[in-house]
């Protein structure tokens, strides 16, 4: 099979794509060669008519990327511990723009999402251009953001598990060599190298710009589909405005280290003056 075979149909101009008539349960070698390669140019990929993947397939689907996570206290399927299922019923509405896991030091660089069950209307779930939002920044900003870092948390509401880590607030990516924002209002919390009212302040200003409309594509899903992203370059968002039941199964695939250019400033540290202004 080669790319002009698959029936590819861009769902935004930002990123996306869907992509019809893949066996997902039984891809060839050079098949899955251009699958990947669709996913470093649309980000994000989704299968509508692949209803049929079941849980060892969509397995073998993740593992093509990479070694799979365990999550640490995700609700899994039963007998597959690599499969979580988050379901709406028990909280799992994850509504707040994200890149999944940026707390980690070793993010996961994909995921393959299936809706097993969809409410009647509404559950989209929308995606973000990372690569489109550091390049609408002017260059004087981007200059600045090359050597900054950010410090990403998450902490358990039970307290059983926390996490925080450092990284790059601009990302390298390791296939396409293109930069790209690399911070996001779940799991972001500061810019070390500032102080704390200027790290709000641009923060803010990198989510707004990195959740702006023209940079996202929109996906209504049906029960069966199947969507893969590039954890690398993207944030994403599941829209909270439905009645009813919404259930997926999900896979991530393990991360790498996100790289980018050396912090050049140190850590500042609140209330040290500077000896210009302290005598």
């Amino acid at each position: 099979m080669t790319e002009n075979r698959f029936d590819v149909r861009p769902v935004s101009g930002a990123l996306g794509a869907e992509v019809r008539g893949v066996p997902l349960d039984a891809l060839t070698d050079s098949d899955f060669t251009v699958l990947r390669e669709l996913l470093l140019n649309h980000l994000v990929l989704f299968f509508p008519d692949a209803a049929a993947l079941e849980p060892e397939a969509h397995k073998a689907f993740g593992r093509r990327f990479g070694e799979l996570e365990v999550h640490p206290f995700l609700p899994k399927l039963p007998g597959h511990d690599e499969l979580v299922v988050l379901d709406s019923d028990q909280g799992a509405r994850a509504d707040v723009w994200h890149t999944d896991v940026t707390f980690s030091p070793s993010p996961p660089i994909a995921s393959v999402l299936q809706l097993v069950e969809c409410p009647p209307a509404g559950g989209d779930t929308m995606w973000s251009n990372q690569y489109l939002a550091f390049e609408a920044l002017s260059a004087p900003v981007r200059d600045l953001l090359e050597g900054l870092t950010a410090v990403h948390v998450f902490k358990h509401p039970n307290g059983s598990f926390r996490s925080e880590t450092e990284h790059p607030v601009v990302r390298t990516h390791p296939e396409t060599g293109r930069r790209s924002l690399y911070v996001n209002r779940m799991f972001t919390r500061r810019i070390p190298q500032l102080t704390s009212g200027e790290s709000d302040a641009l923060l803010n200003h990198l989510f707004e710009v990195s959740e702006s409309p023209q940079r996202v594509c929109r996906y209504r899903w049906i029960p069966g589909a199947v969507a893969v992203w590039d954890n690398r370059a993207t944030q994403h968002y599941a829209v909270n405005d439905y009645t009813g039941r919404r259930v997926g199964r999900r896979v991530t695939v393990l991360g790498d280290k996100p790289v980018g250019e050396p912090a050049r400033w140190p850590h500042h540290e609140e209330g040290v003056l500077s000896a210009s202004t302290s005598n």
